[in-house]
């Protein structure tokens, strides 16, 4: 049984900014790859707002609904990241990270209003970025002798696979992805190639 391997994501990032009561809502929409550069992110739009008073934001990783996080900065618990995040299961987005600056106007929005103010600065961003579909891809390690050299750029040719990295010391070492629902069958006929001794490592 086949299965979808692609997923919709963010091409660049985008922003918009939302108003209610006085209460100025910056959005931005980010490609991520790695949850390690939220932490990039964030401090870069800490620097370009520092009297904000929230930085509210939610991120999700790959086509599993469960890998995510979510942060309200200070406003109420449920506030601010539940609504980001929900926006994105809604549209089916993901590699992509949801950050939303407020400046506080004076007044007090409520529960309801604090809702739908983090839902629609983050609708408005993802609205205003360039949607894209990418292709799952898994990353593999592949270490061989010299001799099989020729084998395996033949195979990798042929399946049109892409090579990331390559290195050579005692042994070729070489990075390669493999789209997702081919993997299996390609692992499969890499160990058919006799000459060749490789191992494969997952990329995190």
């Amino acid at each position: 049984m086949s299965f979808d391997d692609t997923y919709k994501t963010v091409a660049k990032q985008a922003e918009s900014v939302f108003m209610d009561k006085c209460s100025r809502f910056i959005g931005y929409a980010i490609p991520l790859k790695d949850a390690q550069d939220v932490k990039m992110h964030l401090l870069k739009i800490k620097n370009e707002h520092p009297k904000a008073r929230h930085y509210c934001w939610a991120y999700r990783l790959s086509t599993d609904r469960t890998i995510f996080r979510i942060n309200d900065d200070g406003e109420p618990s449920g506030t601010a990241g539940k609504p980001i995040l929900n926006v994105l299961l809604s549209l089916d987005v993901t590699n992509i990270l949801i950050v939303v600056v407020r400046y506080f106007g004076g007044h007090l929005l409520g529960i309801p209003r604090l809702v739908s103010a983090y839902k629609s600065a983050t609708t408005a961003c993802i609205k205003n970025a360039s949607i894209i579909t990418e292709v799952q891809q898994e990353v593999y390690q592949i270490t061989f002798n010299y001799s099989a050299f020729s084998t395996v750029m033949s195979f990798i040719k042929k399946k049109g696979l892409s090579i990331l990295s390559q290195n050579f010391t005692d042994e070729y070492v070489m990075l390669i992805s493999i789209r997702k629902k081919e993997e299996a069958h390609i692992l499969h006929e890499f160990k058919g190639i006799n000459e060749l001794f490789f191992k494969w490592i997952k990329s995190l």
